[in-house]
């Protein structure tokens, strides 16, 4: 399991990546204008983003417009609307499951399941992270081709707006939060899944074993010993689970 500082570690880059993806996909700034070519001077400034588009006048005003339908957007539009809404609830889900499986929480306190719910977590924020990236990422790639191209007019064409800058780092903050919660393997220690090994020091009295031996006839007519243990330094919860069915008790 990831040490204490570690996993609030992890834990911060995933809410502040959570809290990027939601300005990102906000914001009206995905792709801004291009002044290349004829369109180097011009009095209005347009951008765009995932749910409005707004222009800029020379004179500092800013006007922006809900987009009128959703459904009559480009198809990639729509498809980071889905992505990025999802990626938002997916690592707002996984900020809750992580405050769980954290140590410094009171949730489920030296349990097992409290180590499986922060690997949970973890893969959560992954998804997250990923379905964050996408979108930006195939966005960036279209304003590269598009910027690049000779076929696309140079009014047509736009640059990257701030909005993809901060998508990408905070998918990336997602990305490693969900790394870091995810590889946090509960040790067996943590677990409770040690083996109680009994040592007996030298002039001890309390450290004693007892041994009952006794027959008794199972279905095929054998005799087995009975074997009675007594191990005053270690737990009931460690020695029953180092003993196994089966297997014979050797005394030190």
């Amino acid at each position: 399991m990831a040490s204490l500082g570690l996993q609030l570690v992890g834990y911060i880059l995933g809410l502040l990546g959570l809290l990027g993806t939601l300005v990102a996909m906000l914001l009206p700034s995905w792709r801004t204008s291009s002044y290349v070519g004829a369109s180097i001077v011009t009095a209005v400034g347009f951008s765009k983003g995932l749910w409005m588009e707004c222009a800029t006048h020379s004179t500092g005003i800013t006007q922006c417009d809900i987009y009128s339908t959703m459904l009559g957007l480009p198809a990639d539009i729509q498809a980071a609307q889905a992505m990025m809404v999802t990626s938002s609830a997916i690592s707002s889900l996984a900020c809750i499951i992580t405050v769980v499986g954290m140590r410094c929480t009171v949730f489920c306190q030296n349990s097992r399941a409290k180590d499986r719910v922060a690997v949970v977590g973890g893969v959560f924020f992954l998804l997250g992270g990923l379905l964050g990236f996408i979108p930006v990422a195939w966005n960036l790639h279209g304003i590269l081709r598009d910027f690049y191209s000779p076929l696309v007019p140079d009014s047509m064409k736009f640059e990257i707006g701030e909005a993809l800058y901060l998508g990408i780092i905070s998918s990336l903050f997602s990305l490693i939060a969900g790394s870091v919660r995810a590889s946090g393997q509960p040790s067996p220690r943590a677990t409770g899944e040690g083996h109680c090994h009994w040592i007996a020091p030298e002039g001890a009295a309390e450290d004693r074993l007892t041994l009952a031996t006794g027959s008794s006839k199972g279905r095929n007519g054998s005799c087995c010993d009975s074997v009675q243990v007594e191990l005053s330094r270690c737990l009931p919860s460690q020695i029953f689970g180092s003993l196994h069915l089966g297997a014979p008790f050797l005394p030190p």
